[in-house]
Protein backbone atom coordinates (compact mmCIF):
# COMPACT_ATOMS: atom_id res chain seq x y z
CA UNK A 1 0.00 0.00 0.00
CA UNK A 2 1.28 3.52 -0.91
CA UNK A 3 3.92 4.15 1.37
CA UNK A 4 7.09 5.58 2.87
CA UNK A 5 10.74 4.62 4.10
CA UNK A 6 14.33 3.65 2.41
CA UNK A 7 14.40 0.10 2.74
CA UNK A 8 14.86 -0.02 -1.02
CA UNK A 9 17.32 2.41 -1.11
CA UNK A 10 20.88 0.64 -2.25
CA UNK A 11 24.50 0.82 -0.68
CA UNK A 12 27.16 2.53 -3.24
CA UNK A 13 27.20 5.79 -5.11
CA UNK A 14 24.30 6.00 -6.69
CA UNK A 15 24.10 8.58 -9.71
CA UNK A 16 21.01 9.37 -8.60
CA UNK A 17 19.79 9.88 -5.27
CA UNK A 18 16.33 10.86 -3.99
CA UNK A 19 15.71 11.32 -0.83
CA UNK A 20 11.92 12.05 0.86
CA UNK A 21 11.17 14.23 -1.93
CA UNK A 22 7.84 16.58 -1.21
CA UNK A 23 5.81 18.07 -4.17
CA UNK A 24 2.89 20.91 -3.27
CA UNK A 25 1.13 23.09 -5.35
CA UNK A 26 -1.13 25.60 -3.80
CA UNK A 27 -4.54 25.88 -5.88
CA UNK A 28 -6.50 28.47 -4.96
CA UNK A 29 -7.54 29.32 -0.28
CA UNK A 30 -6.30 27.51 1.53
CA UNK A 31 -5.67 24.04 -0.81
CA UNK A 32 -3.12 22.35 -1.51
CA UNK A 33 -2.67 19.46 -3.69
CA UNK A 34 -0.42 16.59 -2.68
CA UNK A 35 1.25 15.48 -5.62
CA UNK A 36 4.41 13.71 -4.54
CA UNK A 37 5.00 12.73 -0.91
CA UNK A 38 7.98 11.14 1.18
CA UNK A 39 9.53 9.80 -2.45
CA UNK A 40 12.79 8.09 -2.12
CA UNK A 41 14.47 6.91 -5.05
CA UNK A 42 18.19 5.77 -6.38
CA UNK A 43 19.60 4.83 -9.73
CA UNK A 44 22.74 3.75 -10.31
CA UNK A 45 25.06 4.29 -13.38
CA UNK A 46 23.65 2.55 -16.84
CA UNK A 47 20.92 1.38 -14.91
CA UNK A 48 16.93 2.27 -16.46
CA UNK A 49 14.96 2.92 -13.50
CA UNK A 50 10.97 2.22 -14.71
CA UNK A 51 8.49 4.17 -12.84
CA UNK A 52 5.21 3.55 -13.32
CA UNK A 53 1.58 4.19 -12.01
CA UNK A 54 -1.92 5.38 -13.23
CA UNK A 55 -2.60 9.00 -14.33
CA UNK A 56 -2.57 11.07 -11.48
CA UNK A 57 0.02 9.62 -9.77
CA UNK A 58 2.42 11.74 -9.39
CA UNK A 59 5.47 10.06 -11.92
CA UNK A 60 5.89 13.11 -14.24
CA UNK A 61 5.95 15.54 -11.25
CA UNK A 62 8.34 13.09 -9.76
CA UNK A 63 10.25 13.28 -13.13
CA UNK A 64 10.68 17.15 -13.12
CA UNK A 65 11.16 17.97 -9.36
CA UNK A 66 14.49 15.37 -10.08
CA UNK A 67 15.14 18.33 -13.45
CA UNK A 68 14.60 21.34 -10.44
CA UNK A 69 11.15 21.79 -12.94
CA UNK A 70 10.46 23.33 -10.44
CA UNK A 71 12.15 22.46 -7.36
CA UNK A 72 10.15 20.21 -5.08
CA UNK A 73 9.07 21.63 -1.99
CA UNK A 74 11.24 19.70 0.74
CA UNK A 75 13.53 16.76 0.27
CA UNK A 76 16.85 15.86 -1.75
CA UNK A 77 17.79 15.19 -5.28
CA UNK A 78 21.69 14.36 -4.84
CA UNK A 79 22.96 13.90 -8.49
CA UNK A 80 26.71 12.43 -8.87
CA UNK A 81 27.09 13.92 -4.90
CA UNK A 82 25.96 17.29 -5.29
CA UNK A 83 21.92 18.04 -3.79
CA UNK A 84 20.55 20.12 -6.84
CA UNK A 85 18.30 21.65 -4.09
CA UNK A 86 20.88 23.98 -3.07
CA UNK A 87 22.67 25.03 -6.02
CA UNK A 88 21.53 28.08 -7.30
CA UNK A 89 20.46 29.48 -10.95
CA UNK A 90 23.74 29.76 -12.02
CA UNK A 91 24.97 26.67 -10.57
CA UNK A 92 22.19 24.07 -11.79
CA UNK A 93 22.14 25.94 -15.30
CA UNK A 94 25.68 24.83 -15.20
CA UNK A 95 24.66 21.05 -15.08
CA UNK A 96 22.20 21.41 -17.10
CA UNK A 97 24.69 19.57 -19.65
CA UNK A 98 24.52 16.45 -17.55
CA UNK A 99 21.23 15.96 -16.93
CA UNK A 100 18.63 16.20 -19.53
CA UNK A 101 14.65 15.22 -20.68
CA UNK A 102 12.16 13.66 -23.06
CA UNK A 103 8.87 15.04 -22.73
CA UNK A 104 5.80 13.51 -23.03
CA UNK A 105 4.51 15.10 -26.00
CA UNK A 106 7.04 15.40 -29.27
CA UNK A 107 5.50 18.02 -30.94
CA UNK A 108 4.76 20.59 -28.55
CA UNK A 109 7.91 20.06 -27.23
CA UNK A 110 9.79 21.82 -30.02
CA UNK A 111 10.18 25.46 -30.90
CA UNK A 112 7.71 25.49 -34.26
CA UNK A 113 9.59 28.98 -35.18
CA UNK A 114 13.16 26.99 -35.13
CA UNK A 115 14.99 25.19 -37.80
CA UNK A 116 16.10 21.39 -36.78
CA UNK A 117 19.52 22.34 -36.97
CA UNK A 118 19.02 24.64 -34.30
CA UNK A 119 17.20 23.06 -32.17
CA UNK A 120 19.43 19.78 -31.87
CA UNK A 121 22.63 22.14 -31.59
CA UNK A 122 20.90 24.74 -29.04
CA UNK A 123 22.78 23.04 -26.24
CA UNK A 124 26.32 23.40 -27.97
CA UNK A 125 26.01 26.55 -29.14
CA UNK A 126 24.84 27.98 -25.57
CA UNK A 127 28.16 26.54 -24.23
CA UNK A 128 29.98 26.94 -27.29
CA UNK A 129 30.99 22.92 -27.50
CA UNK A 130 33.76 22.89 -30.17
CA UNK A 131 34.31 25.13 -33.31
CA UNK A 132 31.04 25.88 -35.38
CA UNK A 133 32.26 23.11 -38.18
CA UNK A 134 32.59 20.70 -35.54
CA UNK A 135 28.78 21.40 -33.79
CA UNK A 136 27.52 21.73 -37.66
CA UNK A 137 29.29 17.67 -37.74
CA UNK A 138 28.37 16.65 -34.60
CA UNK A 139 24.60 17.59 -35.44
CA UNK A 140 24.65 15.82 -38.81
CA UNK A 141 26.03 12.25 -37.13
CA UNK A 142 23.72 12.74 -34.22
CA UNK A 143 20.43 13.01 -36.67
CA UNK A 144 21.67 10.03 -38.61
CA UNK A 145 22.36 8.02 -35.07
CA UNK A 146 18.75 8.56 -34.44
CA UNK A 147 17.59 7.77 -38.16
CA UNK A 148 16.86 10.81 -39.93
CA UNK A 149 18.78 12.15 -43.11
CA UNK A 150 20.29 15.44 -42.04
CA UNK A 151 20.53 16.66 -45.65
CA UNK A 152 16.87 16.31 -46.06
CA UNK A 153 15.90 17.61 -42.56
CA UNK A 154 18.55 19.82 -41.47
CA UNK A 155 16.31 23.01 -42.76
CA UNK A 156 12.76 21.82 -41.84
CA UNK A 157 10.56 23.27 -38.56
CA UNK A 158 8.95 20.56 -36.36
CA UNK A 159 5.35 20.79 -38.08
CA UNK A 160 6.34 19.32 -41.12
CA UNK A 161 7.47 15.74 -38.89
CA UNK A 162 5.07 13.20 -37.82
CA UNK A 163 4.87 12.40 -33.86
CA UNK A 164 7.73 9.58 -34.32
CA UNK A 165 9.68 12.04 -36.17
CA UNK A 166 9.74 14.83 -33.74
CA UNK A 167 10.26 12.38 -31.13
CA UNK A 168 13.76 11.16 -32.58
CA UNK A 169 14.48 15.11 -32.63
CA UNK A 170 13.52 15.18 -29.31
CA UNK A 171 16.03 12.41 -28.92
CA UNK A 172 19.07 13.59 -30.73
CA UNK A 173 18.36 17.36 -29.07
CA UNK A 174 18.96 15.43 -25.49
CA UNK A 175 21.88 13.05 -26.41
CA UNK A 176 23.68 15.97 -28.27
CA UNK A 177 25.44 17.31 -25.27
CA UNK A 178 26.48 13.42 -23.44
CA UNK A 179 24.52 13.65 -20.51
CA UNK A 180 24.57 11.27 -17.57
CA UNK A 181 20.83 10.80 -16.98
CA UNK A 182 18.06 11.19 -18.95
CA UNK A 183 14.61 11.54 -17.52
CA UNK A 184 12.10 10.32 -20.20
CA UNK A 185 8.53 11.56 -19.64
CA UNK A 186 6.13 8.87 -21.45
CA UNK A 187 8.43 9.24 -24.52
CA UNK A 188 6.10 6.89 -26.17
CA UNK A 189 2.69 7.56 -25.06
CA UNK A 190 1.83 9.78 -27.96
CA UNK A 191 3.25 7.64 -30.66
CA UNK A 192 1.20 4.34 -32.58
CA UNK A 193 2.23 1.22 -31.24
CA UNK A 194 4.94 0.17 -34.47
CA UNK A 195 6.72 3.49 -33.66
CA UNK A 196 7.06 3.31 -30.05
CA UNK A 197 8.54 0.29 -30.60
CA UNK A 198 11.22 1.87 -32.99
CA UNK A 199 11.46 4.85 -30.32
CA UNK A 200 12.22 1.96 -27.33
CA UNK A 201 14.69 0.51 -29.55
CA UNK A 202 16.54 3.46 -30.28
CA UNK A 203 16.55 4.22 -26.86
CA UNK A 204 18.12 1.39 -26.16
CA UNK A 205 20.73 1.46 -28.81
CA UNK A 206 21.45 5.63 -27.44
CA UNK A 207 21.86 4.13 -23.54
CA UNK A 208 24.48 1.57 -24.94
CA UNK A 209 26.47 3.74 -27.31
CA UNK A 210 26.64 7.07 -25.34
CA UNK A 211 26.81 4.98 -21.28
CA UNK A 212 23.22 6.40 -20.75
CA UNK A 213 21.66 6.37 -17.43
CA UNK A 214 17.62 6.53 -17.78
CA UNK A 215 14.44 7.29 -15.63
CA UNK A 216 11.91 6.05 -17.98
CA UNK A 217 8.41 7.19 -17.04
CA UNK A 218 5.58 5.50 -18.50
CA UNK A 219 1.94 3.86 -17.87
CA UNK A 220 2.19 0.85 -19.62
CA UNK A 221 3.65 -1.61 -17.54
CA UNK A 222 4.58 -4.27 -20.44
CA UNK A 223 6.69 -1.38 -22.02
CA UNK A 224 8.56 -1.22 -18.85
CA UNK A 225 9.66 -3.97 -18.52
CA UNK A 226 11.33 -4.77 -21.64
CA UNK A 227 13.47 -1.58 -20.99
CA UNK A 228 13.95 -1.36 -17.41
CA UNK A 229 16.66 -2.83 -14.99
CA UNK A 230 14.44 -1.95 -11.90
CA UNK A 231 10.76 -0.73 -11.54
CA UNK A 232 8.86 1.82 -9.15
CA UNK A 233 5.37 1.63 -8.90
CA UNK A 234 3.46 5.11 -7.54
CA UNK A 235 -0.14 5.35 -6.61
CA UNK A 236 -1.63 8.95 -5.43
CA UNK A 237 1.91 10.54 -4.76
CA UNK A 238 3.82 7.43 -2.59
CA UNK A 239 6.01 4.30 -3.50
CA UNK A 240 3.85 0.97 -3.73
CA UNK A 241 6.73 -1.66 -4.62
CA UNK A 242 9.89 -1.70 -5.79
CA UNK A 243 12.12 -4.32 -7.58
CA UNK A 244 13.08 -5.99 -10.02
CA UNK A 245 11.21 -6.12 -13.08
CA UNK A 246 10.90 -10.26 -13.61
CA UNK A 247 10.47 -10.81 -9.64
CA UNK A 248 8.03 -8.13 -9.24
CA UNK A 249 5.97 -9.17 -12.54
CA UNK A 250 6.12 -12.78 -11.31
CA UNK A 251 4.68 -12.63 -8.26
CA UNK A 252 3.50 -8.59 -7.36
CA UNK A 253 3.08 -8.28 -3.47
CA UNK A 254 0.97 -5.17 -3.45
CA UNK A 255 -2.48 -5.53 -4.71
CA UNK A 256 -2.33 -2.34 -6.79
CA UNK A 257 0.74 -3.37 -8.59
CA UNK A 258 -1.14 -7.01 -9.34
CA UNK A 259 -4.46 -4.99 -9.92
CA UNK A 260 -1.92 -2.86 -12.66
CA UNK A 261 -0.59 -6.11 -14.08
CA UNK A 262 -4.02 -7.76 -14.48
CA UNK A 263 -5.07 -4.84 -16.80
CA UNK A 264 -2.12 -5.57 -18.77
CA UNK A 265 -3.82 -7.19 -22.52
CA UNK A 266 -3.48 -10.51 -23.01
CA UNK A 267 -3.88 -11.78 -27.14
CA UNK A 268 -6.00 -14.53 -25.98
CA UNK A 269 -9.49 -14.35 -28.08
CA UNK A 270 -10.76 -16.76 -25.24
CA UNK A 271 -10.62 -14.58 -22.36
CA UNK A 272 -13.13 -12.13 -22.12
CA UNK A 273 -11.83 -8.85 -20.33
CA UNK A 274 -15.41 -8.61 -18.12
CA UNK A 275 -14.20 -11.92 -16.76
CA UNK A 276 -11.16 -10.19 -15.38
CA UNK A 277 -10.38 -9.19 -11.91
CA UNK A 278 -9.77 -5.30 -12.05
CA UNK A 279 -9.16 -2.38 -9.05
CA UNK A 280 -12.75 -0.47 -8.70
CA UNK A 281 -13.92 2.14 -6.71
CA UNK A 282 -12.37 5.81 -7.30
CA UNK A 283 -9.09 7.73 -6.89
CA UNK A 284 -8.97 9.75 -4.08
CA UNK A 285 -8.13 13.45 -4.65
CA UNK A 286 -4.52 14.25 -4.04
CA UNK A 287 -6.27 17.86 -2.49
CA UNK A 288 -7.19 15.52 0.45
CA UNK A 289 -5.41 12.11 0.45
CA UNK A 290 -6.75 9.39 2.91
CA UNK A 291 -5.26 8.97 6.30
CA UNK A 292 -2.19 6.41 6.76
CA UNK A 293 -1.86 3.91 3.39
CA UNK A 294 -3.37 5.75 0.31
CA UNK A 295 -4.79 2.84 -1.26
CA UNK A 296 -6.90 1.50 1.39
CA UNK A 297 -10.31 3.06 0.01
CA UNK A 298 -9.88 0.62 -2.83
CA UNK A 299 -8.22 -2.35 -1.05
CA UNK A 300 -10.41 -5.29 0.42
CA UNK A 301 -7.47 -5.99 3.04
CA UNK A 302 -7.49 -2.98 3.79
CA UNK A 303 -8.28 -2.71 8.23
CA UNK A 304 -8.13 -0.38 10.82
CA UNK A 305 -4.14 -0.38 10.90
CA UNK A 306 -3.91 0.77 7.26
CA UNK A 307 -6.41 3.37 8.37
CA UNK A 308 -4.13 4.82 11.31
CA UNK A 309 -0.56 4.16 10.09
CA UNK A 310 1.29 4.71 6.68
CA UNK A 311 3.07 1.43 5.42
CA UNK A 312 6.66 1.93 5.29
CA UNK A 313 8.93 -0.65 2.68
CA UNK A 314 9.77 -3.69 3.35
CA UNK A 315 12.09 -6.14 1.80
CA UNK A 316 9.78 -9.23 0.28
CA UNK A 317 11.95 -12.36 0.91
CA UNK A 318 16.23 -12.20 -0.21
CA UNK A 319 15.61 -11.02 -3.79
CA UNK A 320 15.49 -7.01 -4.73
CA UNK A 321 12.11 -6.92 -4.16
CA UNK A 322 10.38 -4.18 -1.48
CA UNK A 323 6.71 -3.26 -0.52
CA UNK A 324 5.03 -0.99 1.44
CA UNK A 325 2.08 -2.38 2.39
CA UNK A 326 0.45 -4.26 6.04
CA UNK A 327 -0.84 -6.58 4.28
CA UNK A 328 0.85 -7.76 0.94
CA UNK A 329 0.10 -10.53 -1.13
CA UNK A 330 1.48 -13.81 -0.44
CA UNK A 331 3.42 -15.58 -2.74
CA UNK A 332 1.45 -17.41 -5.23
CA UNK A 333 -1.63 -15.31 -3.89
CA UNK A 334 -3.39 -14.03 -7.18
CA UNK A 335 -5.74 -11.01 -7.90
CA UNK A 336 -8.88 -13.08 -8.46
CA UNK A 337 -8.10 -14.16 -4.58
CA UNK A 338 -7.80 -11.27 -3.46
CA UNK A 339 -11.20 -10.22 -5.08
CA UNK A 340 -10.45 -6.11 -5.14
CA UNK A 341 -13.30 -3.93 -5.24
CA UNK A 342 -14.40 -0.44 -4.22
CA UNK A 343 -14.51 -0.83 -0.71
CA UNK A 344 -14.57 2.24 1.77
CA UNK A 345 -13.51 2.87 5.50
Amino acid sequence: MAGTGKAHLRDGDALLRVENLVVEFSVGKNQTVHAVTDVSLDVFEGETLGLVGESGCGKSTTGKAIMQLPSPTSGSVEFEGTDLTKLDAKEMRELRTHLQMIFQDPISSLNPRRRVEDIVSEGLDIWNIGTKEERVKKVDDMLLTVGLDPTVVRGRRPHQFSGGQCQRISIARAVITEPRLIVCDEPVSALDVSVQAQILNLLEDMKQRYGLTLVFIAHDLAVVKNISDRVAVMYLGRLCEVGDPDELYKAPAHPYTAALLSAIPVPDPTIRPEDRHTLGGEIPSPLSPPSGCRFRTRCPKADDICRDKVPEMTQVGDADHFVACHHPLEPGETLTEVAIAGVNL
